[in-house]
């Protein structure tokens, strides 16, 4: 079987293949843009094209665009803000001044089955955009930049607030959630006209006791959707794991899930709504795998049990920690890819149990997706 791997690193987007059986050894069978920090790349499997974001630095962040696998990419629109009322003052919940500028594209959703030219884009200073030609403009989505509860929003990981992850009912593609780090899960149900704080369950142990439960800064680090069971949703938040199966409307905190419970992506079975796969690490100041063991864990029970996966994975010590985009799985659920910060890459072809190393000497990876058309 031949599967290939978008890979989306600190100097370059690299393609991998594997042709033939299991132990067929794993290539990089093309380089684009080499040298240069990308933050992500997309392949939309709606429209054959594939995206590549950018970061320049000082010459700012650019939207790449390839007409199909093997094509060459061209720049296209990438979002860009309005001007900033000069009378506005914006600032985050720290007080921090919230440039009206793309900083990072950090997420790219195909709209829908039923939304030819639609894509979705998340970025860091929390601006949600819509483009209905493909990427070759882009609508900021004002109604959710322009409502106040976005000044609470804050920074995580990054010094701004951002967003992350963009989830697009399979049922009705009007319905989109979006994950923000710190700005919790909100959703729209009517395309982007009005939007909604969802998160009651969750809770940040970072902040006063009196915003422990207030939805709205909740650190969602990666929001995952079920394809064949879109009511269930899970988040890899960073106070723990967290989920949800009345569609959003109330979360569930996974508990005692060792060796950790703390981490930065989530995927979740296409159509196995309870099985999910996480990669812990200690949170805060370290951000390392616990005690030097660099693993894998899954449930298949939605959060009962955990797997703890090692089988293929570098032995102690090894302190990758993988990235929110970093980790993806297949059309099928059989087959996992995941990247870290030591520009390793690892696949797996059932569900996580085994993994092959597909290549050891990359740039820090920024995130993966396999290509399946």
């Amino acid at each position: 079987m031949s599967l290939r791997v978008l890979a989306a690193t600190r100097k370059g987007l690299f393609t991998l293949e594997r042709s033939g059986p299991r132990d067929a050894p794993w290539q990089i069978s093309r380089s684009d843009f080499l040298g240069d920090n990308l933050s992500l790349a997309y392949p939309n499997a709606r429209s054959g094209k594939i995206y590549a974001a950018l970061e320049h630095g000082h010459f700012g962040v650019k939207l790449h665009r390839a007409a199909a696998p093997g094509a060459p990419f061209e720049e296209c629109a990438a979002p860009a803000y309005p001007t900033k009322p000069e009378s506005l003052i914006d600032t985050d919940g720290f007080g921090k001044t919230i440039p009206w500028s793309t900083v990072k594209i950090w997420a790219l959703q195909s709209g829908g089955p039923d939304k030819e030219g639609v894509l979705w884009c998340g970025t860091i200073p929390g601006g949600l955009f819509r483009s209905s030609d493909h990427g070759a403009s882009w609508e900021l989505m004002r109604g959710f930049w322009d409502d106040p509860k976005r000044q609470q929003w804050f920074g995580g990981g990054a010094d701004l607030p951002g967003i992350h992850s963009v989830c697009v009912d399979p049922r009705n593609s009007d319905i989109v959630r979006v994950g923000i780090s710190c700005g919790g899960v909100w959703a729209t149900r009517d395309g982007g006209a009005t939007w909604a704080n969802e998160g009651e369950g969750m809770w940040a142990d970072h902040m006063p006791p009196e915003q422990k439960f207030n939805p709205n800064i909740q650190d969602a680090h990666c929001l995952a959707q079920c394809h064949a069971h879109p009511d269930a949703l899970w988040v890899q938040h960073h106070n723990g794991i967290f989920r949800s199966i009345d569609d959003g409307k109330t979360w569930v905190e996974i508990e005692n899930v060792k060796p950790s419970s703390f981490g930065f992506p989530v995927v979740v079975h296409p159509r196995e709504p309870d099985t999910a796969w996480f990669v812990p690490a200690i949170k805060d100041e370290l951000r390392i795998p616990v005690d030097g063991e660099f693993v894998v864990t899954r449930t298949r029970d939605g959060g009962k049990t955990f797997d703890i996966l090692r089988s293929g994975l570098p032995s102690q010590p090894a302190y990758d920690i993988v990235y929110r985009h970093a980790l993806a799985i297949s059309s099928s659920g059989d087959d996992l890819v995941m990247g870290s910060t030591t520009g390793g890459l690892w696949a797996s072809d059932d569900q996580g149990d085994t993994w092959t190393t597909t290549a050891a000497r990359l740039p820090p990876v920024h995130s993966v997706h396999f290509l399946e058309f």
